[in-house]
């Protein structure tokens, strides 16, 4: 199995505590959130959860634990953006992210620490040359740390707009336009670009469009061959991010853009009913829940080939 913890909330920065203690107690649950009182158990093991998937934006938090997640195969992708608190307000300082970033390289490994700077959006402020001047002090920092680099264009969700309602679509032409320099500016320090549920026409400039969490994605990771996997996250999208662990309207970085928090009140009002002991991210099992147990099916093709 793919345990997923990130497309709903960023559990490194905010619920590492939580998220060890369902580590040592053996497994976790999680809420369906189109039908809130169906809950899936999940078994937390090395056995049964065959990759363990992150996304945050401040991995810090979780740095300590990582010894004590040794037998587990770990796949992070560290969001780092070029925004200011105008866009971010709880995101800490960038210069600390990346070098949680790189401790956490040294620790899993080159391939398995991904960075991604998305989503990519355009303002006054946040021009098209801000945004290649940023882009390259990142990677010239992040050279020898990751092999590759994830972008996407902002999606402007009914939430974003309500939340962000500055914000403008990336044209495609501007998005040809990042994508050409992004590509030329990674390759100098040794990284590719993966595209994340953008147009394939985009490969044209080089960038890979197969999907930034896909199957051949991990496979080269872990060096490991998986069998064919069907959870994609959303239409079009060959990531394999099912099993997620998460909670919407949970994440407390707030950021403008979020896809994920419908707003600030109803995120305050979650995270107040946060219980580290919980099996639970946010809130406890209540009466009339039905718990439904998670058949980890294997992942991964033990089957030998002649070549």
């Amino acid at each position: 199995m793919i345990l997923n913890t990130g497309s709903r909330t960023d559990i490194p920065a905010f619920y590492s505590e939580w998220f060890m203690n369902r580590i040592r107690a053996g497994f976790v649950m999680a809420r369906n959130p189109y039908y809130p009182k169906q809950v899936i158990k999940y078994r937390l093991d090395p056995e049964s959860v065959e990759i363990l998937v992150f996304c945050s934006k401040d991995p810090s938090k979780i740095l300590k634990y990582l010894d004590e997640l040794k037998d587990y195969r770990i796949y992070f992708n560290v969001t780092i953006t070029p925004y200011g608190k105008d866009i971010e307000p709880n995101v800490p300082d960038k210069k600390g992210v990346l070098e949680s970033f790189k401790r956490l390289s040294e620790k899993l490994g080159v391939k398995k620490v991904v960075w991604r700077y998305d989503p990519i959006f355009l303002s006054e402020r946040y021009d098209l040359e801000y945004h290649l001047q940023a882009f390259e002090k990142m990677a010239k920092e992040l050279k020898g740390y990751t092999s590759a680099v994830i972008i996407s264009f902002i999606d402007l969700y009914e939430k974003t707009k309500r939340n962000f309602p500055s914000v403008r679509e990336v044209s495609f032409e501007d998005q040809c336009t990042f994508c050409e320099a992004f590509v030329k500016i990674a390759s100098k320090y040794d990284m590719k670009v993966r595209l994340c549920h953008e147009d394939e026409r985009l490969e044209r400039y080089g960038a890979d469009a197969s999907g930034c969490l896909s199957r051949e994605v991990l496979e080269e990771a872990f060096d490991i061959k998986l069998k064919p996997v069907h959870n994609q996250s959303r239409e079009g999208c060959a990531c394999l991010l099912g099993n997620d662990i998460g909670a919407y309207n949970s994440c407390l970085h707030l950021c403008r853009y979020c896809y994920a928090n419908y707003d600030e009140r109803l995120v305050r009002n979650s995270h107040r009913k946060h219980d580290p002991l919980s099996p639970l991210l946010i809130g406890n099992l209540e009466a009339d829940d039905e718990i439904k147990e998670n058949k980890a099916v294997s992942v991964i093709d033990e089957q030998l080939t002649l070549f």
